[in-house]
């Protein structure tokens, strides 16, 4: 009753105010090394001109997690709940499990209601652009279903940014590709590539110039915009317009330059939407979001092209170069005592669904889900603490997700954030470092062999204080027995939700 009042009367005071356009942007495999704010100034390789403009003008978020890879994040943020509680696998977003109506489907279960749902209820049109990657077993697990009334994605992990091809069915190529409620067709590129791009359009072109029409096309008769753009950069495979390779061409590592490159085609797309914000007026009520949905991939000795520097690990393991991703807020909404700034509190991706829906004058709560017997909302209202209203964050605690395999398997909790603290179990891999340079020629270490236990005791467990030591680098289980043997109950009494996906 206290949640649902304290929301009640948040909501209410937003709508006395003027709603703002929301553009939520969820770039996909962004590495931490490689966002420009991380770096030095003038460092070359690396060039975000946009976001570090955005960033000056708004407040980095310099402890934002998400789950350790695409699916589970995307499920997450669409639902307002900790991966544990919707979807920890990576499943083909075309599975399901008839014994289990409810919850037997990839990625969000079909009685759990839409993030766009509820920002559809404070008067908003919805837009979605880019990779979906929540699932398509039912129309309910659509970006239609979940509430957005205009779209243009594709369904699955990753396609072909020429062709737009994913996987096969019966030796023909399956394009994915889709607007609104049916296949995107005359838009694919059948005979298009990275080494014959003439003629031919770019995938994250296409989602850019969605975002462009929309913002273009309102009016101030009509209703605020709320836009969730998922570009696929920069997720395998590396492939973008050749203008943007040749700019990157003094960087002879070819993985680290197609990265490179990638980065910048979506920093300059997102520089073109601002820009046009800006050009019609809008940019003093927008709140713009923008965050990675798990570390950069730094595997198979680096042929993904990320680099997590100094953080370890990345992308498919726990540690913070997994999990802690590169996030901001901006826009002209924000008030003006906190542009500029820097937040150090803890936000996770599904905090966003409960803050939104805040901003958008909405009680975020899923009567659906609950009907259903489904787990609640965990997210959280940051926007006190983003608007300065309160100094910290109200989440202390982050349950980390896990499970018995990507694809199949129990959901667990492999991991827990408590204030400094953070305890890990399991075995983990890309147990190590990457160097400032990353992917190099003179390096063949594969973080996909590096692994490490972090055992149920002090003397095998995993616990590090994250705030004087980010690079987990001092184990302190068995200096701090107490603090280990405290967080380990802890995480064992954690509840978690494993739908019924079959064998």
């Amino acid at each position: 009753m206290r949640t649902a009042l304290s929301f009640l009367l948040g909501a209410l005071g937003c709508q006395a105010a003027e709603k703002p356009h929301i553009l939520y942007i969820l770039v996909d495999d962004y590495g931490w090394a490689d966002a420009g704010w991380h770096r030095p100034p003038g460092y070359k390789e690396i060039q975000t001109p946009t976001f570090d403009s955005l960033i000056q003008q708004g407040i980095e978020l310099d402890r934002h997690y998400v789950f350790k890879f695409c699916s589970p994040t995307r499920s997450a943020v669409q639902s307002g709940r900790n991966p544990i509680h919707v979807n920890v696998l990576n499943l083909d977003p075309t599975f399901l499990n008839p014994e289990d109506p409810v919850s037997g489907y990839s990625a969000v279960p079909r009685n759990m209601t839409g993030m766009a749902e509820q920002i559809k209820k404070g008067g908003y049109n919805t837009h979605m652009y880019g990779k979906w990657d929540a699932g398509m077993a039912t129309p309910q697990h659509t970006p239609k279903g979940r509430g957005y009334d205009d779209s243009m994605f594709y369904f699955h992990h990753a396609n072909d940014y020429w062709t737009y091809y994913t996987n096969e069915c019966e030796g023909r190529p399956i394009v994915d590709l889709y607007h609104n409620e049916g296949p995107g067709h005359g838009l694919n590129n059948s005979k298009c590539s990275q080494t014959n791009q003439e003629g031919c359009t770019y995938e994250d072109t296409l989602f850019a110039d969605q975002v462009i029409k929309s913002v273009g096309g309102w009016k101030e008769e009509d209703p605020p915009l709320f836009i969730f753009w998922a570009p696929h950069i920069v997720h395998a495979p590396l492939q973008v317009p050749q203008p943007y390779v040749d700019k990157f061409s003094f960087i002879n590592d070819p993985p680290r330059q197609m990265y490179h490159a990638m980065v910048n085609f979506v920093d300059t797309a997102v520089g073109n939407v601002t820009s046009l914000l800006h050009q019609k007026g809008m940019w003093n009520n927008t709140l713009i979001v923008l965050h990675a949905d798990n570390g950069g991939p730094i595997y198979n000795t680096g042929t993904a092209g990320a680099n997590n520097y100094p953080l370890k690990g990345g992308k498919v393991s726990n540690w913070e170069g997994g999990i802690r991703v590169n996030a901001f807020v901006s826009g002209g909404y924000l008030p003006e005592k906190v542009r500029g700034t820097k937040k150090e509190g803890y936000i996770c991706g599904w905090d966003w669904y409960t803050t939104l829906s805040h901003v958008a004058g909405v009680v975020p709560v899923d009567e659906k889900a609950s009907k259903a017997g489904l787990p609640d909302i965990d997210g959280m209202n940051m926007w006190p603490y983003l608007s300065g209203d309160v100094d910290a964050s109200p989440r202390t605690r982050i349950p980390i997700g896990d499970s018995v395999g990507v694809l199949y398997g129990e959901t667990l909790v492999g991991g827990l954030i408590e204030n400094e603290y953070k305890i890990l179990v399991g075995n983990l891999s890309q147990s190590g470092w990457t160097g400032l340079t990353w992917p190099n020629e003179t390096s063949s270490w594969d973080p996909s062999t590096s692994f490490q236990i972090c055992g149920v005791t002090p003397e095998t467990g995993c616990l590090f204080n994250i705030i004087e030591d980010p690079g987990e680098h001092n184990n302190l289980a068995a200096l701090k027995d107490d603090i280990f043997k405290s967080m380990l109950s802890n995480l064992t009494a954690i509840k978690t939700f494993t739908p019924n996906r079959g064998e």
